[in-house]
């Protein structure tokens, strides 16, 4: 493959867009082309972005042989059909999380990647982030000695109207899947697939979560408590605590910049993204990661390996099922 990667994005929404304008700023990222289900969207986005080709339907974009991976920016109710329409046509895919609307779309995607082999990621930007991947590395290295709890927690205070999409059972609402997603997937890059999963959630009236708490456990004895909301606002942060000290992310930890190692008979260490590394919100760290995986010949990265994908799937359909979320069609 050539050094330059093309780039092509299904959807023009608000992620599309700030995946884009991450995008145009890597060097070796070329993006080629977008698609909608609108002509006229996919010609503004297209016009916005300097993109040379604009498609007004996804099969087009699928199709497309000049593309070496697209970004599948739909929301989550489509992701199926939308990363498997450009499995199928021969692209490889990065998909935005949460991966999909439950375990059996996710498994499905996953067996077409491997049967096609094609790569395949989801969009979990917590695990590329290089200050986050700096801290797997202590705890992998023993900084804290062996991991006994992990908490997490993703909470926006809302209110939001019953029309808006997270209070919406048809486009797959709710705290968990857009919030929840974040502190399970963190709590499972450290620890892997828990064995127990104890849940509980207060529901709206549309039958979608509007808070949900959740109990993970280990059979090393490790717990994870993780909890998201769409009614009240919490401070979004991260601790793992450990045998022998702790690591805390004070704010914003899916998508940190900066967090303080306690460690027994030693002064707090603090670790800070440098400037070299990027923002903490951009999305450039697993675009170079997807590029990396391609260039090499992977067909998924180590970083979101997708079994890792599947097992946080898992453990959302696990939470979904004890506290009473189904949406339409499953």
């Amino acid at each position: 493959m050539a050094e330059t990667v093309r780039w092509g994005i299904l959807a023009t929404g608000g992620i599309a867009a700030a995946f884009a304008g991450d995008l145009v700023d890597i060097p070796d990222a070329e993006l080629v082309a977008v698609g909608s289900r609108s002509q006229g969207s996919a010609d503004a986005f297209a016009e916005r972005f300097g993109i040379a080709r604009a498609y007004g339907d996804w099969a087009s974009l699928a199709a497309d042989e000049d593309i070496d991976v697209v970004y599948v920016a739909t929301p989550h109710t489509a992701h199926r059909a939308a990363a498997g329409l450009c499995l199928e046509a021969g692209r490889n895919v990065l998909c935005e999380k949460p991966f999909t609307l439950n375990l059996r779309e996710a498994e499905e995607l996953v067996a077409l990647a491997r049967d096609r082999k094609r790569f395949l990621m989801e969009g979990m930007w917590t695990a590329c982030n290089p200050l986050v991947r700096r801290m797997r590395q202590l705890v992998d290295d023993g900084a804290i000695g062996e991991v006994r709890t992990v908490q997490a927690d993703f909470g926006l205070a809302g209110p939001f109207p019953v029309a808006h999409r997270l209070r919406d059972p048809e486009q797959g609402g709710g705290a968990l899947l857009d919030l929840g997603v974040y502190p399970i997937a963190f709590a499972q890059m450290l620890l892997g697939e828990p064995e127990r999963v104890t849940a509980q959630s207060v529901l709206s009236a549309e039958g979608v979560d509007l808070q949900t708490g959740a109990v993970l456990g280990w059979e090393s004895g490790a717990l994870g408590l993780v909890h998201c909301s769409i009614v009240g606002a919490t401070g979004i942060t991260a601790s793992i605590t450990g045998a022998r000290g702790r690591i805390d992310v004070p704010d914003g930890f899916f998508q940190a910049d900066r967090f303080v190692l306690h460690r027994e008979g030693r002064e707090p260490e603090e670790f800070a993204l440098t400037a070299g590394d990027g923002l903490r919100s951009s999305f450039r760290h697993e675009a170079l990661e997807v590029m990396r995986a391609i260039r090499a010949g992977e067909t998924e990265s180590p970083l979101v390996p997708l079994d890792a994908t599947l097992g946080v799937m898992r453990t959302l359909d696990a939470i979904r099922a004890q506290v009473g979320v189904r949406y339409p069609g499953e």
